[in-house]
């Protein structure tokens, strides 16, 4: 069953790699090759986690990209189902095949 609420993998990023590794936000963007303002964006949920930024956290601190991926993909479609209501779309029903 999804999550209703997954956090932001920025969250995840900050409380289960970053401070446990006792890196202040500074050192992690220069362990990561980014600009302290990217990393920084990211861990406050305020950019999505790229796959370029995944893969950087994967060489720098060995949690797989697509762990990560995955997070953002869960915390992506938990944030439009919530909004799913202001979609207003009709379905579309398939016209049954005709043979001359």
């Amino acid at each position: 069953m999804p999550m209703k609420n997954p956090s932001h993998p920025g969250d995840f990023v900050r409380t289960e790699i970053i401070e446990p590794a006792g890196l202040s936000i500074t050192e992690a963007a220069r362990a990561l090759q980014v600009s302290r303002p990217a990393l920084s964006s990211l861990l406050n949920g305020k950019a999505d986690l790229s796959g370029e930024m995944a893969l950087r956290i994967e060489k720098a601190f060995g949690v797989r990209m697509d762990t990560l991926m995955r997070m953002q993909s869960n915390y992506d479609i938990a944030k439009t189902r919530k909004r799913a209501k202001e979609i207003r779309i009709r379905r579309v029903h398939r016209a049954p095949d005709i043979h001359p």
